[in-house]
């Protein structure tokens, strides 16, 4: 199974990401433009195509109505997890509005929910969540990583880092996980009962 990547109508930072013949690329409403300037055709397009413009025409359309519960990028997905696909990359996610910046974080939160890894990518950041589960960075890695509970508590674990904690009870009321360091070692950040979000350079 390849992996599933989505793109909106935020901003874009860098050069397409390499992807692979088993992977799927949805385009989500105005992600078409961006896809259509970097010369790549995409699999799917899905949206209401408010941001589009217009609304393309033909099989790998999938139009969805404007008055709905899900963001196009919602429901983009619900299509990747209903075809059995595990891990999601989401660009043009962030930058714009900000309540689209956030809602895709709380998809991130969702997919970590549903046993899924979700990647929303930023101006040289990556942001995950994790659940129940270990995120290892290898020694060479060097910047600032923040973590941040999402559900009302979260028990993490931070080794390799310049700030460490053991099962420390972290919760959403405060962000007690900003601004940490990369320090030449290898970084484990471990998590259970709860989700955690992760902030980290791309």
């Amino acid at each position: 199974m390849g992996e599933f990547y989505i793109f909106g109508a935020g901003e874009y930072y860098g050069d397409f990401p390499e992807t692979g013949k088993d992977d799927i690329i949805i385009a989500a409403d105005g992600g078409l433009n961006y896809l259509k300037n970097a010369g790549i055709e995409a699999d799917i397009i899905l949206g209401d195509f408010d941001s589009l413009g217009e609304a393309p025409e033909g099989e790998r359309v999938i139009r969805l109505p404007v008055h709905k519960d899900d963001t196009d990028t919602g429901a983009a997905i619900k299509l990747g997890l209903s075809r059995g696909y595990s891990v999601f990359h989401i660009y043009g996610g962030t930058g714009g509005r900000l309540d689209h910046t956030l809602a895709n974080i709380s998809l991130l939160a969702y997919l970590a929910s549903k046993g899924a890894r979700g990647y929303l990518y930023g101006k040289d950041i990556t942001i995950t969540a994790v659940s129940n589960c270990d995120l290892v960075f290898p020694a060479e890695k060097r910047g600032t990583v923040s973590v941040f509970s999402y559900t009302e508590k979260t028990l993490v674990t931070l080794k390799g880092l310049e700030y460490e904690l053991e099962e420390y009870e972290l919760t959403s009321l405060y962000p007690l996980g900003v601004s940490n360091s990369f320090v030449g070692k290898e970084g484990v950040i471990s998590t259970k009962d709860g989700i955690l979000i992760v902030v980290y350079p791309t």
